[in-house]
């Protein structure tokens, strides 16, 4: 059994200082623990982190008593809403996180008959639930300002919300998380972990590359999608990536795009209001993710391999302007400033993985973000410190448990909800050198 913990004395190592890792640092800094230690390859914000992005999408959500659920998924969708209610409050509230997030609202859509019903069943956009139907292209056309929106949206149908969602910037939250939680005292050193430290059946640590150990009373593993080359996660992570990417926008064109509610197709792709920093504007395809396979020569197992790269597949390049072309038609050929894929770890059932591991007392883990990760990270950290501290909410616990079953017999190339482009999980290890873009890379 791991020894208890007192926050004035108890050593805590985090793994990662992605969205994730810089938040439960944050948290535990807040909450008074005076001895808390993360480690990461790079500064923050890192190359390779998913929250290392101008803008993400941010749906809020009202909390609702569970007593309003009902069936074998009532813990699921108590949590989910729960959590996504307790982001939005802090996204509202929280004066270190209030000044990036944008409530422009959001037009939430898709283009096939079967993927609108699946939306609609997913969504519940209903006139109660403050959303307005659009099923013209005049009609999308009408809820920018004239000259955004000129393309003919063919198929399209969607949904307008005014209010309660909208975008944050991602990359100046994740950055005010790690300096704040620095202020209070959490040591960010830069080292890239090798290995963890099992000893005496349990995890004691890690290793760096360069060989230094770090030992603490509670290991916290938040390495996101490189999660699986460090522990055996018997399967629960799939690392997936998905594409981006930015082109530029002149003074008058960011004035006009400015407070932009967000457009995002589930089958298309997204966008939101130029960054004002750069004058450039990011278009996300929509796809059912790339995985990046390798098999090993002495088991056979299969396993995907996150890598940086700062260009995107062409075929991505291809849907980013289709998605132009069906909405901004005046954007499609411009030229790319800036790509990059970026990765995320999906559990089988897109549900968080944050338990305490079942072999090692002192190992907690905070993984598993499956696509959705990014827009808590005001809050995640908190959930993750209540289990490291064993009082997580037990409903939150069954959800977010440590569950290999659900991954027996896996199906690598499940779409898991998601739509897009061939409809299919792609492999990167099968493009060649002409398959990508060209894109002049820059951090």
């Amino acid at each position: 059994m791991a020894n208890r913990l007192d926050p004035e004395s108890s050593t805590v190592l985090i793994i990662g200082c992605g969205t994730w890792g810089s938040s439960t640092a944050l948290w535990l800094a807040r909450s008074g623990y005076k001895h808390v230690t993360v480690l990461d390859p790079y500064p923050v914000p890192s190359p390779i982190s998913a929250g290392n992005d101008i803008n993400k999408i941010v749906e809020g959500r009202s909390r609702k008593p569970f007593e309003s659920y009902s069936g074998p998924k009532a813990d699921f969708e108590w949590t989910g809403n729960e959590v996504r209610a307790d982001a939005t409050d802090a996204w509202a509230n929280d004066p270190l996180f209030r000044e990036f997030y944008h409530e422009t609202g959001y037009i939430i859509s898709a283009s096939r008959p079967e993927t609108i019903k699946e939306l609609y069943d997913d969504e519940q956009p209903t006139v109660e639930n403050i959303f307005t139907e659009v099923n013209t292209a005049a009609q999308f056309r009408s809820l920018m300002p004239e000259g955004v929106l000129a393309g003919d949206f063919p198929g399209w149908k969607g949904w307008y919300k005014a209010r309660g969602a909208g975008w944050v910037h991602a990359r100046k939250a994740l950055i005010a998380a790690t300096t704040e939680a620095q202020r209070l005292g959490v040591k960010l050193v830069i080292a890239e972990v090798t290995r963890l430290i099992f000893e005496g059946g349990d995890v004691k640590g890690a290793v760096a590359a360069d060989g230094t150990s770090y030992r603490a009373d509670r290991i916290i593993l938040c390495a996101g999608a490189s999660a699986p080359q460090l522990l055996d996660l018997e399967d629960q992570l799939r690392p997936t990536a998905w594409t981006l990417a930015h082109i530029k926008m002149t003074s008058e064109e960011v004035k006009l795009y400015k407070d932009l509610p967000v457009l995002f197709n589930v089958e298309r792709g997204f966008f939101m209001e130029p960054d004002v920093d750069n004058h450039e504007l990011k278009i996300c395809d929509e796809h059912p993710g790339y995985c990046n396979w390798t098999t090993s020569t002495s088991g056979g197992q299969r396993s995907s391999t996150p890598f940086a790269h700062h260009q995107i597949p062409k075929a991505s390049a291809q849907g980013v302007r289709q998605f132009l072309r069906e909405t901004m038609p005046h954007l499609a050929d411009r030229p790319f400033s800036f790509a990059r894929i970026c990765w995320c770890a999906d559990t089988s059932d897109r549900e968080f993985l944050i338990s305490k591991h079942p072999d090692y007392p002192s190992l907690v883990l905070g993984v598993g973000g499956s696509g959705h990760g990014f827009m808590h990270i005001p809050v995640i950290g908190k959930y993750i410190m209540q289990c490291m501290e064993d009082r997580l909410d037990p409903r939150m616990q069954r959800t977010w448990r440590w569950r290999p079953e659900t991954a027996v017999g896996r199906d690598w190339e499940a779409l898991q909800g998601r739509s897009g482009g061939p409809n299919k999980v792609r492999n990167l290890a099968d493009m060649g050198e002409g398959e990508w873009t060209e894109v002049g890379a820059r951090l």
